[in-house]
């Protein structure tokens, strides 16, 4: 969870000013942040489903007076993320295609952020601790298993990518020792590659600015 929300964290708060720095009408360049953005919307639509599917409902079945006080909550705060995340969808396409409207864009990223940062800071300080008592570890692996499920194959190295930048060592190799081998031999190498590549094309850099799993 830490290492998802690292991605989110660093990656929507980079976001509006990738959008701000496209020239009007430079329509090349807003494909390529268009695409990144479209690919980070994806992942996040995916992780929010997986804890509404997977997680909501077994914390309040298990959890007690302590879920029901906060669960609401997190629901809420998704519908919340879900409304933002619709409003960016919406506008995407046509920025991607024109190059125009990037500041209405921007604008609409700065609110999905701001929502986002919220609700992951609760996440962490309130869900966490009771799933780690009500939830196996089997159950906890189905959520990564559902945004791998739902991700293109093709992009899954580049997600991996994206979370292996700031990723605590152990649980990278913890989450790969889940994997067929032929991904747990290559994905180290090959994953941070591909980010480096994509950062560079993306952000003009391969190492953007880290945000850290403790940002807020």
């Amino acid at each position: 969870m830490y290492m998802a929300h690292t991605v989110f964290r660093r990656e929507f708060s980079l976001l509006p000013q990738l959008v701000r720095d496209v020239a009007p009408g430079d329509v090349s360049r807003a494909e390529v942040v268009g695409a990144h953005a479209e690919m980070l919307c994806n992942t996040l639509h995916l992780h929010h489903e997986g804890e509404d599917l997977l997680l909501w409902p077994r914390l309040l079945e298990r959890g007690g007076e302590e879920a029901a006080a906060i669960v609401p909550t997190m629901e809420a705060q998704h519908q919340v993320i879900e409304e933002a995340h619709a409003a960016v969808v919406a506008l995407l396409p046509e920025w991607r295609r024109t190059g125009r409207g990037g500041e209405q864009l921007a604008d609409a990223f700065e609110h999905l952020r701001t929502a986002l940062i919220e609700h992951m800071a609760l996440e962490e300080s309130e869900i966490l601790p009771l799933a780690q008592r009500h939830v196996t570890a089997a159950e906890w692996m189905e959520l990564g298993e559902h945004g791998m499920g739902g991700t293109p194959k093709k992009q899954l190295p580049l997600a991996f990518g994206l979370a292996m930048y700031e990723g605590d060592p152990e649980v990278i190799k913890a989450v790969l020792a889940h994997a067929p081998l032929p991904a747990r031999l290559l994905m180290p190498l090959v994953a941070p590659r591909l980010f480096a590549a994509h950062a560079k094309r993306v952000h003009g850099t391969a190492t953007p600015p880290r945000i850290g799993a403790g940002a807020r």
